[in-house]
């Protein structure tokens, strides 16, 4: 993916990218951040306390560590404020994100690795919640799981700076793999795990690849938020989808 020179953990979106010898990358690590960061950033005393962590934690150690609310915000709203004023993927480095949301680098290091994983936890703030199953009706969590894609797609119609971020998005396979695998995928094997509970339980016949049937489910929701972005996303439509199809895959008598 290209980027602004300095901006190593960026380049290769890989955490051994984000740990290497770039003097913007982790390598200049919590001491660097506790300093005081770009100028006109924060002083070494409200950087220390924006991270919520002592400056001998290691960087990059996201999982785990508090998080300090405010400071997240602050940077989800810099890389929304410059993509909003027609910035380029490609032109936001982390030193430009931190130097706009008024922190220093190593205080985004310690939360993300680079600026495909700061960029996929922006995209899902500004989404619809994760669906919760019932785990009792195969029915009703279908409905569930397509409701939820298709409030994801009145969401990207709805909001100028999602729509932006998801076309500019697909331009960089990197940072699409990433979104892809975080969130896409995990999204993808629950429905798969619905329709297999709905096959073992006798609701969907048996005798069909799940992976196929997971496909008639969620093409049409994928039509209309995808390929035609255009079309109906009318309230009832994943009632509608699921009644249809699951009406078809009844188990033969």
């Amino acid at each position: 993916m290209p980027e602004t020179q300095g901006d190593g953990a960026a380049t290769g979106g890989s955490t051994a990218d984000a740990a290497g010898g770039s003097a913007e990358g982790p390598t200049a690590g919590p001491t660097a951040g506790s300093t005081g960061g770009p100028a006109g950033g924060p002083t070494a005393a409200a950087t220390a306390g924006a991270t919520g962590g002592s400056a001998g934690a290691p960087a990059g150690a996201r999982r785990g560590r508090p998080r300090s609310e405010g400071v997240e915000r602050a940077v989800f709203d810099a890389v929304g404020g410059l993509l909003d004023e027609g910035v380029p993927l490609a032109e936001l480095s982390i030193e430009r994100i931190a130097r706009t949301a008024g922190v220093g680098k190593a205080t985004i290091y310690r939360r993300w690795t680079g600026k495909e994983e700061l960029f996929v936890d922006l995209l899902r703030s500004m989404e619809p919640p994760d669906p919760v199953l019932s785990g009792t009706s195969v029915r009703g969590d279908l409905v569930i799981l397509l409701e939820s894609m298709r409030a994801r797609g009145v969401a990207k119609r709805t909001s100028s700076l999602l729509h932006n971020a998801f076309a500019q998005m697909q331009l960089y396979p990197r940072l699409w793999e990433v979104y892809h695998h975080t969130v896409i995928e995990p999204r993808r094997r629950l429905s798969l795990d619905t329709v297999r509970r709905g096959m073992e339980q006798g609701e969907i016949r048996d005798d069909l690849d799940i992976e196929f049937v997971n496909d008639l489910l969620t093409g049409p929701l994928l039509l209309r938020t995808v390929i035609r972005p255009g079309a109906s996303l009318e309230p009832g439509l994943a009632e509608r989808v699921v009644d249809t199809v699951m009406e078809g895959l009844r188990p033969r008598d």
